[in-house]
């Protein structure tokens, strides 16, 4: 039982976010449309909110680094994170939409990177398998999917800003019984490496130039695949359920974690992922049949959760824990946030021009992705970066060592 509250401790942060970020990421563009933004504008407010995330994970993950408070972080946060999404509500012009969206895109861009700098640190020191913990996260967020989905359908749009923001209040309470584990860290001294070290590591660039490219490719889907399902005739409740259904195969691959490192290491997952978004999204530039985009939507299996999962292993493998939170978040920022802002704003323009053709564009990602990580397994072989080997790893399960 103190396993399972031990555990339950870890993941509640997380699945809290996630609830919110359910509902949001398949329904923002439809709350967005309902207060009378173009394609186009929709863009230019994901490239906006991506950019000052650039900012935000940077600075913040570099005062979390100097002082190791990832957890006291994580707590102000979500305080501020609630105020502002809560401010949406009084937001009608494309102006005031752009100035609220930048604040909650400061708040709420550094809460993933600083949650998995602590959630990998801890993993391998209590002993679980990383995946297994992060798994409720995806749990949740099928939960505020289909609740939006259902919510749009009986009320329609404005709902879905109360769906995300009961998520968001959540996170509050959580954050207070997340673990200090920033003591321990703090105790084995300084980083060995800098940001600078960072940029210079041939393996770290070619590690974020995968992950920046094929997390990068999703950005079609995300800001437009429900208004393109929608156009198609499908309505809400099946939408909510299609995108349910992309994160439950993503539970299944979670849940499979250990084993799935074991057989193809950390390079490999990563590979998966970009393969599995070659196929995904040529598939979605050419059909928005049913049976076509209940197959295409289990991809996400690999283009996330193989992807994500094989970001967090060569974090773990790859660098000491006394510098995971800045290098969470220069990944974060430049991998996500910088790659992200570029081609969500792209992927407006591409959209408004190509419609669902747009695709194809995140297909050629994904394809250069999968280059860059083939690229990395010929320069690193699963040795540790920067620093001595970490104390830490050597108490972590055997099935998270695995290259």
């Amino acid at each position: 039982m103190h396993r399972v509250l031990e555990g339950g401790r870890l993941a509640s942060y997380g699945a809290a976010y996630f609830f919110a970020s359910g509902a949001f990421m398949g329904y923002w563009p439809v709350w967005l449309k309902d207060r009378g933004v173009s394609d186009a504008e929709i863009g230019t407010l994901y490239m906006a909110r991506q950019l000052v995330s650039v900012v935000a994970i940077l600075s913040i993950g570099l005062l979390a680094h100097r002082v190791a408070g990832s957890r006291a972080m994580l707590v102000m946060i979500a305080g501020a994170s609630a105020v502002a999404l809560g401010t949406y509500e009084f937001c009608y012009s494309f102006l005031a939409l752009v100035l609220i969206g930048l604040v909650w895109g400061f708040l709420s861009s550094p809460v993933i990177p600083l949650y998995d700098s602590l959630l990998v640190n801890e993993s391998r020191n209590r002993g679980f398998v990383y995946g297994t913990l992060r798994v409720w996260s995806s749990v949740t967020f099928i939960a505020g999917t289909l609740t939006c989905g259902l919510a749009v359908d009986r009320w329609g749009p404005p709902s879905v800003l109360f769906v995300g923001l009961a998520g968001i209040v959540c996170m509050v309470p959580l954050a207070l019984v997340l673990p200090r584990s920033d003591a321990r860290i703090r105790g084995q001294g300084g980083a060995p490496f800098g940001f600078a070290d960072l940029l210079r590591s041939r393996p770290f660039l070619l590690f974020m130039t995968a992950c920046a490219l094929c997390g990068s490719s999703h950005a079609v889907l995300y800001s437009f695949g429900t208004l393109t399902w929608r156009g198609a005739g499908i309505d809400d409740v099946t939408i909510s359920l299609l995108w349910g259904e992309s994160v439950a195969v993503e539970v299944v691959l979670m849940m499979a974690s250990g084993w799935l490192i074991q057989r193809l290491g950390v390079t490999g997952l990563i590979a998966l992922g970009a393969a599995c978004g070659v196929v995904r999204w040529t598939g979605m530039a050419f059909t928005t049949a049913l049976p076509a985009l209940i197959v295409l939507q289990a991809l996400h299996a690999g283009t996330f959760a193989a992807l994500h999962l094989g970001a967090m292993g060569f974090m773990q493998r790859a660098l000491p824990a006394s510098g995971m939170a800045l290098a969470q978040s220069v990944s974060a920022a430049l991998a996500g946030g910088a790659a992200h802002a570029v081609v969500f704003q792209l992927s407006g323009l591409l959209y408004a021009r190509l419609g669902q053709h747009a695709f194809l564009a995140m297909a050629a990602l994904s394809a250069g992705g999968l280059v860059a990580i083939l690229l990395l397994m010929r320069h690193w072989k699963g040795e540790l970066l920067f620093g001595k080997v970490d104390p830490l790893i050597a108490v972590g399960p055997k099935d998270t060592l695995a290259r």
